[in-house]
Protein backbone atom coordinates (compact mmCIF):
# COMPACT_ATOMS: atom_id res chain seq x y z
CA UNK A 1 0.00 0.00 0.00
CA UNK A 2 1.26 3.23 -1.02
CA UNK A 3 2.45 5.71 1.99
CA UNK A 4 3.35 9.34 2.21
CA UNK A 5 5.80 10.36 4.61
CA UNK A 6 7.07 14.31 5.49
CA UNK A 7 9.92 15.69 6.69
CA UNK A 8 11.08 19.30 7.65
CA UNK A 9 14.27 20.24 5.07
CA UNK A 10 14.01 23.82 6.07
CA UNK A 11 12.03 27.08 7.20
CA UNK A 12 8.42 26.74 5.89
CA UNK A 13 10.32 23.69 3.36
CA UNK A 14 9.57 20.42 4.01
CA UNK A 15 9.53 17.12 1.88
CA UNK A 16 7.14 14.57 1.02
CA UNK A 17 8.14 11.34 0.06
CA UNK A 18 6.01 8.89 -2.04
CA UNK A 19 6.39 5.35 -1.30
CA UNK A 20 5.11 2.70 -3.51
CA UNK A 21 4.40 -0.98 -3.59
CA UNK A 22 4.11 -3.53 -6.87
CA UNK A 23 0.62 -3.94 -5.80
CA UNK A 24 0.09 0.27 -6.26
CA UNK A 25 1.13 0.64 -10.26
CA UNK A 26 1.26 -3.24 -11.51
CA UNK A 27 -2.55 -4.16 -11.90
CA UNK A 28 -3.16 -0.54 -13.56
CA UNK A 29 -0.14 -1.05 -15.94
CA UNK A 30 -1.43 -4.56 -17.28
CA UNK A 31 -4.72 -2.69 -17.70
CA UNK A 32 -3.00 0.01 -19.44
CA UNK A 33 -0.93 -3.05 -21.60
CA UNK A 34 -4.51 -4.49 -22.53
CA UNK A 35 -5.98 -1.60 -23.45
CA UNK A 36 -3.13 -0.26 -26.22
CA UNK A 37 -2.79 -3.90 -27.48
CA UNK A 38 -6.87 -2.73 -28.78
CA UNK A 39 -5.66 0.29 -30.40
CA UNK A 40 -2.42 -0.13 -31.41
CA UNK A 41 -1.29 0.13 -35.16
CA UNK A 42 1.20 -2.66 -35.78
CA UNK A 43 1.75 -3.98 -39.57
CA UNK A 44 1.18 -7.40 -40.07
CA UNK A 45 -1.69 -7.45 -37.22
CA UNK A 46 -5.33 -5.94 -37.47
CA UNK A 47 -6.27 -3.48 -35.19
CA UNK A 48 -7.23 -4.77 -31.87
CA UNK A 49 -5.67 -8.02 -32.11
CA UNK A 50 -2.58 -7.25 -31.47
CA UNK A 51 -1.02 -9.73 -28.62
CA UNK A 52 -0.34 -8.52 -25.66
CA UNK A 53 3.17 -9.30 -25.32
CA UNK A 54 4.05 -7.78 -28.74
CA UNK A 55 3.09 -4.67 -27.36
CA UNK A 56 4.65 -5.33 -23.86
CA UNK A 57 7.95 -5.76 -25.38
CA UNK A 58 7.41 -3.12 -27.86
CA UNK A 59 5.92 -0.37 -25.60
CA UNK A 60 5.81 -1.85 -22.15
CA UNK A 61 8.95 0.20 -20.56
CA UNK A 62 7.55 3.14 -21.45
CA UNK A 63 4.16 2.55 -20.34
CA UNK A 64 5.72 1.22 -17.32
CA UNK A 65 7.19 4.38 -16.69
CA UNK A 66 4.38 6.49 -17.18
CA UNK A 67 1.97 4.41 -14.99
CA UNK A 68 4.55 4.29 -12.13
CA UNK A 69 5.06 7.99 -11.95
CA UNK A 70 1.25 8.38 -12.90
CA UNK A 71 0.69 6.80 -9.66
CA UNK A 72 3.29 8.70 -7.70
CA UNK A 73 1.58 11.86 -8.17
CA UNK A 74 -1.75 10.67 -7.62
CA UNK A 75 -1.21 9.78 -4.19
CA UNK A 76 1.09 13.28 -3.48
CA UNK A 77 -2.10 15.20 -3.98
CA UNK A 78 -4.54 12.61 -2.90
CA UNK A 79 -2.24 13.09 0.44
CA UNK A 80 -2.44 17.13 -0.01
CA UNK A 81 -6.00 16.81 -0.92
CA UNK A 82 -6.51 14.95 2.55
CA UNK A 83 -4.04 16.92 4.79
CA UNK A 84 -4.70 20.15 3.29
CA UNK A 85 -1.00 22.15 3.73
CA UNK A 86 -1.36 25.73 2.75
CA UNK A 87 1.43 25.96 0.23
CA UNK A 88 2.68 27.66 -2.27
CA UNK A 89 2.47 27.27 -6.18
CA UNK A 90 2.64 23.59 -6.43
CA UNK A 91 5.24 20.58 -5.43
CA UNK A 92 8.66 20.67 -6.79
CA UNK A 93 9.37 16.81 -7.81
CA UNK A 94 13.46 16.15 -6.54
CA UNK A 95 15.44 14.44 -8.89
CA UNK A 96 14.21 10.66 -9.77
CA UNK A 97 16.63 7.81 -11.41
CA UNK A 98 14.03 6.67 -13.88
CA UNK A 99 16.49 3.78 -15.32
CA UNK A 100 15.80 2.07 -12.24
CA UNK A 101 12.56 1.35 -13.17
CA UNK A 102 12.93 -2.16 -14.14
CA UNK A 103 9.91 -4.01 -15.67
CA UNK A 104 11.20 -6.78 -15.61
CA UNK A 105 11.67 -6.77 -12.25
CA UNK A 106 8.95 -4.64 -10.40
CA UNK A 107 9.59 -3.64 -6.76
CA UNK A 108 9.04 -0.72 -4.33
CA UNK A 109 10.07 2.56 -5.66
CA UNK A 110 10.12 6.13 -3.66
CA UNK A 111 10.03 9.71 -5.36
CA UNK A 112 10.88 12.71 -3.33
CA UNK A 113 8.84 15.96 -3.22
CA UNK A 114 9.81 19.72 -2.12
CA UNK A 115 7.02 21.95 -1.10
CA UNK A 116 6.90 25.33 0.51
CA UNK A 117 4.40 26.10 2.94
CA UNK A 118 2.81 29.70 3.61
CA UNK A 119 3.82 31.42 6.74
CA UNK A 120 1.36 32.56 8.99
CA UNK A 121 1.34 36.32 10.14
CA UNK A 122 -0.21 39.05 11.91
CA UNK A 123 -1.47 42.21 9.78
CA UNK A 124 0.46 45.54 10.62
CA UNK A 125 -2.38 47.58 12.44
CA UNK A 126 -3.30 50.47 10.08
CA UNK A 127 -4.28 52.55 13.36
CA UNK A 128 -0.32 52.84 13.58
CA UNK A 129 0.05 54.38 9.45
CA UNK A 130 1.59 58.16 9.89
CA UNK A 131 0.06 59.43 6.58
CA UNK A 132 -0.69 62.36 5.04
CA UNK A 133 -3.89 63.79 2.35
CA UNK A 134 -1.60 65.77 -0.15
CA UNK A 135 -4.90 68.39 -1.25
CA UNK A 136 -5.23 69.80 -4.48
CA UNK A 137 -7.28 73.13 -3.77
CA UNK A 138 -8.81 74.16 -7.86
CA UNK A 139 -8.04 77.27 -8.01
CA UNK A 140 -9.52 79.76 -10.34
CA UNK A 141 -6.36 80.35 -12.88
CA UNK A 142 -7.08 76.35 -13.13
CA UNK A 143 -10.60 76.47 -14.28
CA UNK A 144 -9.73 79.65 -16.50
CA UNK A 145 -6.88 77.44 -18.47
CA UNK A 146 -9.61 74.44 -18.93
CA UNK A 147 -12.40 76.85 -19.69
CA UNK A 148 -9.54 78.03 -22.42
CA UNK A 149 -8.23 74.31 -23.08
CA UNK A 150 -12.07 73.45 -24.02
CA UNK A 151 -13.45 76.78 -25.95
CA UNK A 152 -10.19 76.01 -28.36
CA UNK A 153 -10.99 72.76 -29.00
CA UNK A 154 -14.37 73.67 -29.89
CA UNK A 155 -13.74 76.77 -31.75
CA UNK A 156 -13.31 76.86 -35.23
CA UNK A 157 -10.19 77.27 -36.99
CA UNK A 158 -9.52 80.76 -39.05
CA UNK A 159 -6.95 82.19 -41.04
CA UNK A 160 -6.13 85.77 -40.53
CA UNK A 161 -4.11 87.53 -43.08
CA UNK A 162 -1.14 88.50 -40.45
CA UNK A 163 0.73 87.25 -37.28
CA UNK A 164 -0.68 88.96 -34.28
CA UNK A 165 -1.14 87.21 -31.61
CA UNK A 166 0.19 84.36 -29.41
CA UNK A 167 -2.24 82.25 -29.81
CA UNK A 168 -1.80 81.94 -33.37
CA UNK A 169 -0.47 78.53 -35.48
CA UNK A 170 2.01 79.21 -37.82
CA UNK A 171 2.23 76.70 -40.42
CA UNK A 172 6.72 76.73 -41.25
CA UNK A 173 8.85 75.18 -43.51
CA UNK A 174 12.54 74.63 -41.76
CA UNK A 175 15.02 75.40 -43.96
CA UNK A 176 18.79 74.68 -43.19
CA UNK A 177 21.01 78.04 -44.07
CA UNK A 178 23.84 80.51 -43.13
CA UNK A 179 23.57 83.39 -40.94
CA UNK A 180 22.66 85.55 -44.14
CA UNK A 181 19.97 83.44 -45.14
CA UNK A 182 21.81 81.54 -47.92
CA UNK A 183 20.09 77.81 -48.19
CA UNK A 184 22.67 74.89 -47.17
CA UNK A 185 23.09 72.70 -50.32
CA UNK A 186 21.82 68.96 -49.02
CA UNK A 187 20.82 70.91 -45.63
CA UNK A 188 17.95 69.48 -43.26
CA UNK A 189 14.61 70.51 -44.74
CA UNK A 190 11.78 70.18 -42.63
CA UNK A 191 7.69 70.92 -42.10
CA UNK A 192 6.09 71.91 -39.05
CA UNK A 193 3.46 73.36 -36.93
CA UNK A 194 3.98 75.18 -34.25
CA UNK A 195 1.74 78.29 -31.65
CA UNK A 196 3.84 81.36 -31.53
CA UNK A 197 4.11 81.24 -27.60
CA UNK A 198 6.89 78.47 -28.55
CA UNK A 199 9.09 81.26 -30.04
CA UNK A 200 11.65 82.65 -28.00
CA UNK A 201 10.11 86.60 -27.11
CA UNK A 202 12.96 88.11 -30.22
CA UNK A 203 12.04 85.63 -32.57
CA UNK A 204 7.61 86.21 -31.57
CA UNK A 205 8.83 90.03 -31.83
CA UNK A 206 10.03 89.42 -35.22
CA UNK A 207 7.27 87.58 -36.59
CA UNK A 208 4.94 89.79 -35.47
CA UNK A 209 3.16 91.25 -38.81
CA UNK A 210 4.04 88.37 -41.13
CA UNK A 211 2.14 86.89 -43.75
CA UNK A 212 1.93 83.72 -45.48
CA UNK A 213 5.31 83.85 -47.95
CA UNK A 214 7.36 85.87 -45.60
CA UNK A 215 10.68 84.50 -44.39
CA UNK A 216 12.55 84.75 -41.11
CA UNK A 217 16.48 83.59 -40.13
CA UNK A 218 17.17 82.36 -36.92
CA UNK A 219 19.77 80.52 -34.75
CA UNK A 220 17.95 77.70 -33.21
CA UNK A 221 19.19 78.33 -29.51
CA UNK A 222 18.49 82.02 -30.06
CA UNK A 223 14.58 81.45 -31.02
CA UNK A 224 13.87 78.59 -28.38
CA UNK A 225 14.03 78.12 -24.75
CA UNK A 226 14.10 75.02 -22.49
CA UNK A 227 11.66 72.08 -23.55
CA UNK A 228 10.65 74.25 -26.61
CA UNK A 229 14.04 73.66 -27.81
CA UNK A 230 14.65 70.14 -26.85
CA UNK A 231 11.38 69.29 -28.96
CA UNK A 232 12.74 71.22 -32.07
CA UNK A 233 16.60 69.47 -32.04
CA UNK A 234 14.54 66.38 -32.04
CA UNK A 235 11.66 66.78 -34.59
CA UNK A 236 14.35 68.09 -36.98
CA UNK A 237 16.58 64.64 -36.30
CA UNK A 238 18.97 65.85 -33.58
CA UNK A 239 19.21 64.49 -30.10
CA UNK A 240 17.86 66.92 -27.41
CA UNK A 241 20.97 67.89 -26.16
CA UNK A 242 22.51 67.99 -29.06
CA UNK A 243 24.53 71.47 -28.07
CA UNK A 244 26.34 72.19 -31.62
CA UNK A 245 23.30 71.57 -33.29
CA UNK A 246 21.74 74.25 -31.12
CA UNK A 247 23.97 76.56 -33.07
CA UNK A 248 22.40 76.12 -36.64
CA UNK A 249 20.98 78.76 -38.29
CA UNK A 250 17.61 77.80 -40.48
CA UNK A 251 15.10 79.85 -42.73
CA UNK A 252 11.85 79.80 -41.76
CA UNK A 253 9.30 80.46 -44.19
CA UNK A 254 5.32 81.02 -43.16
CA UNK A 255 3.28 78.57 -45.19
CA UNK A 256 0.37 79.14 -42.78
CA UNK A 257 -1.43 81.34 -40.48
CA UNK A 258 -4.00 80.02 -38.58
CA UNK A 259 -6.31 81.20 -35.02
CA UNK A 260 -8.90 79.08 -33.35
CA UNK A 261 -11.48 81.35 -32.64
CA UNK A 262 -12.87 80.06 -29.60
CA UNK A 263 -16.20 79.11 -28.29
CA UNK A 264 -18.64 81.84 -27.28
CA UNK A 265 -19.22 81.07 -23.27
CA UNK A 266 -23.19 80.17 -23.81
CA UNK A 267 -25.46 78.44 -22.62
CA UNK A 268 -25.48 75.97 -25.75
CA UNK A 269 -21.84 75.40 -25.21
CA UNK A 270 -22.71 75.03 -21.36
CA UNK A 271 -25.36 72.38 -22.12
CA UNK A 272 -22.75 70.43 -24.32
CA UNK A 273 -20.03 70.37 -21.93
CA UNK A 274 -22.61 69.83 -18.82
CA UNK A 275 -25.47 67.86 -20.68
CA UNK A 276 -28.82 67.57 -18.66
CA UNK A 277 -27.11 70.08 -15.80
CA UNK A 278 -29.48 72.69 -16.42
CA UNK A 279 -26.48 75.16 -16.46
CA UNK A 280 -27.76 78.11 -17.54
CA UNK A 281 -25.20 80.87 -16.35
CA UNK A 282 -21.17 81.54 -16.87
CA UNK A 283 -21.20 81.23 -12.83
CA UNK A 284 -22.76 78.18 -12.74
CA UNK A 285 -20.76 76.56 -15.48
CA UNK A 286 -17.38 78.00 -13.70
CA UNK A 287 -18.55 76.84 -10.25
CA UNK A 288 -19.73 73.14 -11.91
CA UNK A 289 -16.65 72.92 -13.90
CA UNK A 290 -14.62 73.86 -10.72
CA UNK A 291 -16.52 70.79 -8.27
CA UNK A 292 -15.58 68.47 -11.67
CA UNK A 293 -12.02 69.39 -11.33
CA UNK A 294 -11.72 69.13 -7.55
CA UNK A 295 -13.31 65.57 -7.95
CA UNK A 296 -10.64 64.43 -10.30
CA UNK A 297 -8.06 66.15 -8.06
CA UNK A 298 -9.07 64.85 -4.73
CA UNK A 299 -9.16 61.22 -6.38
CA UNK A 300 -5.78 61.15 -7.42
CA UNK A 301 -4.66 62.22 -3.77
CA UNK A 302 -7.31 58.80 -2.48
CA UNK A 303 -5.11 57.23 -5.06
CA UNK A 304 -1.70 58.59 -3.94
CA UNK A 305 -2.94 57.84 0.08
CA UNK A 306 -3.73 53.93 -0.83
CA UNK A 307 0.10 53.89 -2.45
CA UNK A 308 0.81 54.92 1.15
CA UNK A 309 -1.55 52.52 2.51
CA UNK A 310 0.35 49.59 0.07
CA UNK A 311 3.88 50.41 1.35
CA UNK A 312 2.81 50.44 4.76
CA UNK A 313 1.17 47.47 5.06
CA UNK A 314 4.07 46.03 2.82
CA UNK A 315 7.07 47.36 4.85
CA UNK A 316 5.37 47.07 7.98
CA UNK A 317 4.21 43.52 8.20
CA UNK A 318 6.37 40.86 8.94
CA UNK A 319 6.83 37.97 7.36
CA UNK A 320 8.98 34.79 6.79
CA UNK A 321 9.28 32.59 3.32
CA UNK A 322 10.67 29.76 2.04
CA UNK A 323 13.27 31.48 0.21
CA UNK A 324 15.56 28.83 -1.41
CA UNK A 325 12.36 26.54 -2.63
CA UNK A 326 10.82 30.07 -3.83
CA UNK A 327 13.53 30.53 -5.58
CA UNK A 328 14.14 26.95 -6.86
CA UNK A 329 10.19 27.33 -7.82
CA UNK A 330 11.19 30.34 -9.86
CA UNK A 331 13.87 28.69 -11.76
CA UNK A 332 11.68 25.29 -12.39
CA UNK A 333 8.04 26.34 -11.99
CA UNK A 334 7.57 28.63 -15.22
CA UNK A 335 6.64 27.71 -18.31
CA UNK A 336 10.40 28.48 -19.37
CA UNK A 337 13.31 27.34 -16.83
CA UNK A 338 15.46 29.74 -15.76
CA UNK A 339 19.13 30.23 -14.56
CA UNK A 340 19.92 30.23 -10.76
CA UNK A 341 21.38 34.20 -11.61
CA UNK A 342 17.83 34.78 -13.13
CA UNK A 343 16.07 33.58 -10.35
CA UNK A 344 18.26 35.76 -8.13
CA UNK A 345 17.86 38.79 -9.58
CA UNK A 346 13.87 38.34 -9.64
CA UNK A 347 13.40 37.30 -6.50
CA UNK A 348 13.02 40.62 -4.65
CA UNK A 349 10.10 41.87 -7.02
CA UNK A 350 8.53 38.08 -6.68
CA UNK A 351 8.56 37.94 -2.79
CA UNK A 352 7.36 41.76 -3.00
CA UNK A 353 4.08 40.65 -4.98
CA UNK A 354 4.18 37.41 -2.96
CA UNK A 355 3.93 39.17 0.50
CA UNK A 356 1.13 41.54 -0.97
CA UNK A 357 -0.88 38.64 -2.42
CA UNK A 358 -0.62 37.04 0.99
CA UNK A 359 -1.61 40.14 2.93
CA UNK A 360 -4.46 41.41 0.57
CA UNK A 361 -5.76 37.61 0.45
CA UNK A 362 -6.08 37.73 4.19
CA UNK A 363 -7.71 41.36 4.15
CA UNK A 364 -9.97 40.50 1.90
CA UNK A 365 -11.18 37.22 4.12
CA UNK A 366 -11.01 38.54 7.20
CA UNK A 367 -13.39 41.22 6.49
CA UNK A 368 -15.90 39.59 4.61
CA UNK A 369 -15.21 41.72 1.55
CA UNK A 370 -16.72 41.05 -1.47
CA UNK A 371 -17.93 41.57 -5.49
CA UNK A 372 -21.73 40.66 -6.40
CA UNK A 373 -22.64 39.71 -9.68
CA UNK A 374 -24.54 42.98 -9.61
CA UNK A 375 -22.04 45.15 -8.81
CA UNK A 376 -19.81 43.34 -11.39
CA UNK A 377 -22.89 43.54 -14.06
CA UNK A 378 -22.94 47.85 -12.99
CA UNK A 379 -19.41 47.88 -13.64
CA UNK A 380 -19.32 46.62 -16.56
CA UNK A 381 -21.80 48.47 -18.07
CA UNK A 382 -20.53 51.64 -16.87
CA UNK A 383 -17.31 50.20 -18.26
CA UNK A 384 -19.46 50.26 -22.01
CA UNK A 385 -21.13 53.84 -21.67
CA UNK A 386 -18.09 55.51 -20.61
CA UNK A 387 -16.09 53.60 -24.11
CA UNK A 388 -19.46 55.12 -26.02
CA UNK A 389 -18.62 58.87 -24.65
CA UNK A 390 -21.07 61.47 -25.05
CA UNK A 391 -22.97 58.83 -27.73
CA UNK A 392 -26.80 59.47 -27.40
CA UNK A 393 -27.91 55.39 -26.57
CA UNK A 394 -31.51 56.57 -27.57
CA UNK A 395 -34.17 55.00 -24.97
CA UNK A 396 -34.25 51.52 -25.98
CA UNK A 397 -31.21 50.50 -23.89
CA UNK A 398 -31.89 46.93 -23.85
CA UNK A 399 -29.24 46.04 -26.41
CA UNK A 400 -27.02 47.24 -23.26
CA UNK A 401 -27.89 44.90 -20.91
CA UNK A 402 -27.68 41.92 -23.24
CA UNK A 403 -24.33 43.14 -24.56
CA UNK A 404 -23.45 43.29 -20.71
CA UNK A 405 -25.03 39.36 -20.79
CA UNK A 406 -22.34 38.28 -23.07
CA UNK A 407 -19.57 39.94 -20.87
CA UNK A 408 -20.80 38.10 -18.39
CA UNK A 409 -19.10 34.85 -19.79
CA UNK A 410 -16.32 36.11 -20.53
CA UNK A 411 -13.93 34.44 -17.57
CA UNK A 412 -10.89 36.88 -19.17
CA UNK A 413 -13.40 40.01 -18.53
CA UNK A 414 -14.78 38.60 -15.36
CA UNK A 415 -11.41 38.00 -13.22
CA UNK A 416 -9.80 41.35 -14.65
CA UNK A 417 -13.22 43.45 -13.51
CA UNK A 418 -13.43 41.33 -10.20
CA UNK A 419 -9.53 42.15 -9.44
CA UNK A 420 -10.22 46.22 -9.92
CA UNK A 421 -13.45 45.87 -7.76
CA UNK A 422 -11.94 44.24 -4.88
CA UNK A 423 -8.92 45.92 -5.16
CA UNK A 424 -10.95 49.23 -5.02
CA UNK A 425 -13.20 47.83 -1.85
CA UNK A 426 -9.83 46.64 -0.56
CA UNK A 427 -8.04 50.32 -0.37
CA UNK A 428 -11.49 52.05 0.63
CA UNK A 429 -11.49 49.91 3.69
CA UNK A 430 -8.12 50.26 4.42
CA UNK A 431 -8.54 54.49 4.21
CA UNK A 432 -11.67 53.66 6.86
CA UNK A 433 -9.23 52.39 9.49
CA UNK A 434 -6.62 55.45 8.96
CA UNK A 435 -6.64 58.96 10.63
CA UNK A 436 -4.26 60.76 7.57
CA UNK A 437 -3.13 64.22 8.25
CA UNK A 438 -3.93 66.45 5.30
CA UNK A 439 -1.91 68.92 3.73
CA UNK A 440 -2.52 71.13 0.60
CA UNK A 441 0.00 70.62 -2.26
CA UNK A 442 0.14 71.82 -6.22
CA UNK A 443 -1.08 69.63 -9.01
CA UNK A 444 2.85 69.28 -10.13
CA UNK A 445 3.42 68.68 -6.58
CA UNK A 446 1.26 65.28 -6.59
CA UNK A 447 2.51 64.22 -9.72
CA UNK A 448 6.42 64.59 -8.56
CA UNK A 449 4.98 62.74 -5.36
CA UNK A 450 3.36 60.23 -7.54
CA UNK A 451 6.01 59.60 -9.98
CA UNK A 452 8.88 59.23 -7.21
CA UNK A 453 6.54 57.07 -5.19
CA UNK A 454 4.04 54.63 -6.64
CA UNK A 455 3.86 50.47 -6.39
Amino acid sequence: MATVTKENIGLLNEKLTVKLSKEDYFPSFEKKLKEYSKQANIPGFRKGMVPVGMVKKMYGSSLYADEVLRTAEKELYNYISNEKPDIFAHPLALTADIHKLDLNNPSEYEFGFEIGLKPSFEIAPLSKANLTFHKVKVTDEMVQDEINRMQIKGGNMTEPEVIDNDENVVNVLFTESDASGNVIEGGITKENSLLLKYFSPALKAQLMGKKKDDTVVFQLAQSFEGDKLEMILQDLGFAKDDTAAAQKYFKLAITKVGLVEKRALDETFFNEVFPGAAVATEDEFRNKLREEIQQYWDSQSRNQLHDQIYHFLLDETKMEFPEAFLKRWLQNGGEKPKTADEAEAEFPLFSSQLKWTLISDKLVKDNNLEVTQQELRDFLKQEVTRYMGNMNLGDDTSWLDSYVDRMMQDEKQIDGSYRRLITEKLFNWAQSQTTPKEDEITPEGLAAIQHHHHH
